[in-house]
């Protein structure tokens, strides 16, 4: 339950003011009802030393109207609002699965196995991103409400960044591909995500005559500003057919782009025989320029300019590549194919003196290999925990992050997979995800897990046994007592004495159990039989947490031997809850009661002892309720004992008879 409501410390206490009560997942705030009209909550925090992203905190207005001297407003500010967006649970259950997939991986891997099942688990993550957003952009297509299309737009805008960052952390950080091959995965990164171009390109490949359209060259220009080569060399022979005059111009361009070194993922060729060749097809490209081979044609022109990397010629297709991450990828690709991870520079294509935006900060960190910062700018930036979170957990176990401890005690990792998974418990059911991530956070998340579990509303029976099994599977033996007692109070308050009984011999609550069989024995009491027989006949040793629930049991077990006609076993069983004292002596006359049938059978059932110890327990129930003075005058209670001992009297005098007879004979 949220604490008492508290007022913005420093506010003018003549002003309107803001008041706020913290609850388990959210912030109700409230204007004053004194002071001037207007204003409105400011956002929230997550907690001490805990920076909520910005979008995380949502208000959500409930009233609505200015408000006056003698009115107010009620906001509620949730964090994390993401986990309520229905199209994203795709992205959380699919992720939980790859996470626990991850923690339970053979440690033993190593080296190359190692790196590759990383790599792996990272394109796993990628994947459920993608479809998450295809998803997302197919429900922004069919929507009819500008509203919900104007969410779901955002959100795959959103999913698309998440993934441009994931896929670069995966090149640089987990995948560590070296010179040569990183050239290539940054290709393929560039080529994956500038999609700004790809209509244009549709548009002139499905033209009549792609040659002529007015849009030809720039498509060419793409091709090779992603250098893909194969592509641009297929459109200039289309060109080349149209033009016979200059056959021979596109031949030599042709071959120079045929004849570009490109490295190898194979390794079939080391760093310095790729450097050699590159050197002599460099100055190939630059001779042909020199010559002047090109000069009757300036889109040729300009493409073998971009061949020798000339920053200027690159420059001015800035439009085409429309991000400087595209200008840096192509600016290597024709400048220095064989960069290392380390010799990565910032040459930012941002265009005049823009600053620079989230997005942008993040993809310098990464290629500055700020690892740290990384994380803070997409903690700063993104909407939810989700991604720093499970980002965290793979560089992780990259063994990447292993020095960097936070000052407050846990490291980086386990604090991000807690706020996560806090979040996920203020969903109504996405909470059992977070029970998976506590579970893996080995310093603090057993406390979490048993804070936010005990807030988990037990609205039915099978919610709670979730709970329940929860708990008893960790060894929470303190949250497993309190959900079953109150299950227990819940099915007492609604009268379901059997489930009531059930709950609290789960808590092993004696005191509980007790009051509950209390209620069956008084129910019996009055209706004359006993509800949840199937419960009471099982008991089993549970029976043995009380001694009132151990009396429940044997007389409910008498009363089966009675039905049974097993009279005798049935005598000596009433006989012995009475003489052992585990009955109470408020059911005595009722135990008294339910030996005259026993009494009257034609056949013998009490033995002269068994009798005598009636007559015993009938005298002291009798003078017991004389001395409290409990019994005035009463007929009903007067005649049941006058006809107890006129039958305590009658079977005392025939087992005497045929005792006597017995020992005659």
């Amino acid at each position: 339950a949220a604490v008492p409501s508290q007022v913005v410390p420093g506010a003018d206490p003549c002003a309107r003011q803001l008041c706020f009560a913290w609850g388990p997942a959210e912030v109700l705030v409230c204007e004053t009802l004194f002071g001037r009209r207007g204003g409105s909550p400011s956002r929230g925090k997550g907690g001490p030393g805990r920076a909520s992203p910005p979008g995380a905190l949502t208000g959500c207005v409930a009233g609505s109207g200015e408000a006056g001297p003698s009115s107010s407003r009620l906001f509620v500010v949730r964090k994390d609002q993401d986990i309520y967006i229905q199209t994203l649970r795709k992205l959380f259950n699919e992720s939980h699965g790859i996470f626990v997939g991850l923690q339970r991986s053979a440690e033993e891997l190593a080296g190359k196995s190692r790196k590759a099942q990383l790599v792996q688990v990272s394109k796993n993550y990628r994947s459920v991103i993608r479809a998450c957003m295809e998803d997302m952009h197919q429900a922004a297509i069919s929507t009819r409400d500008p509203a919900l299309h104007s969410q779901y737009s955002t959100q795959v805008s959103v999913l698309s960044a998440m993934e441009l960052i994931w896929n670069l952390c995966e090149i640089l950080f987990v995948e560590a591909a070296g010179a040569g091959p990183l050239l290539l995965r940054l290709l393929d990164w560039v080529r994956l995500h500038v999609c700004d171009v790809d209509n244009m390109v549709r548009e002139v490949l499905s033209s009549e005559n792609p040659s002529k359209h007015e849009l030809f060259w720039n498509v060419v220009d793409v091709f090779v500003l992603q250098g893909r080569m194969d592509e641009a060399r297929h459109l200039l022979a289309k060109e080349a057919s149209a033009n016979p005059t200059s056959v021979n111009m596109y031949k030599i361009l042709d071959d120079l782009m045929k004849k570009m070194p490109v490295p190898s993922l194979g390794n079939t060729q080391t760093l310095t025989e790729m450097e050699l060749k590159w050197q002599h097809w460099h100055e190939e490209c630059q001779r042909y320029l020199q010559d002047g081979t090109f000069a009757s044609n300036s889109h040729m022109e300009s493409i073998c300019k971009i061949l020798l990397g000339d920053e200027d010629a690159i420059l001015e297709k800035k439009e085409l590549m429309t991000t400087w991450y595209h200008f840096l990828v192509t600016q290597l690709l024709y400048s220095h194919p064989t960069v290392k991870p380390m010799e990565l520079r910032m040459d930012l294509f941002l265009g005049g003196e823009s600053s620079p935006e989230p997005l942008d900060m993040i993809l310098m960190a990464a290629f500055e290999f700020e690892m740290h910062q990384v994380i803070k700018e997409c903690s700063i930036a993104l909407s939810n925990w989700w991604f720093v979170a499970h980002l965290t957990d793979l560089l992780d176990h990259c063994k990447l992050l292993q020095s960097h401890n936070l000052y407050f005690g846990s490291n980086m990792r386990e604090f991000l997979l807690l706020e996560y998974a806090s979040g996920l418990f203020s969903h109504h059911s996405l909470w059992q995800l977070g029970v998976d991530y506590f579970d893996h956070c080995p310093e603090y998340g057993r406390v979490y897990l048993e804070l936010h579990i005990e807030r988990i509303p037990l609205n039915t029976e099978q919610k709670a046994l979730k709970v329940l099994r929860i708990c008893e599977q960790r060894q929470m033996h303190e949250q497993v007592r309190s959900i079953c007692k109150i299950m227990a109070m819940k099915a007492l308050r609604n009268n379901r004495l059997g489930s009531a009984l059930s709950w609290s011999i789960r808590a092993k609550d004696a005191a509980f159990a007790t009051l509950i069989s209390d209620r069956f024995l008084k129910d019996y009491c009055e209706r004359g039989c006993f509800s949840d027989l199937d419960l009471i006949d099982n008991l089993g040793p549970s029976m043995l947490l009380s001694d009132r629930l151990t009396f429940l049991g044997k007389y409910r077990e008498f009363h089966r031997l009675y039905g049974e006609k097993r009279f005798s076993e049935a005598a000596k069983l009433l006989l012995m809850l009475m003489t052992a004292h585990i009955a109470p002596c408020s059911f005595w006359m009722t135990l008294l009661t339910d030996a005259l049938p026993l009494l009257e059978q034609k056949e013998v059932v009490f033995s002269a002892e068994q009798t005598y110890e009636l007559m015993r327990c009938l005298e002291d129930l009798t003078a017991g309720k004389s001395d409290k003075k409990t019994c005035q005058d009463d007929d009903i209670e007067t005649v049941k004992v006058e006809m107890l001992r006129l039958a305590l009297a009658r079977n005392l005098a025939r087992v005497i008879v045929k005792e006597g007879t017995l020992e005659g004979s």
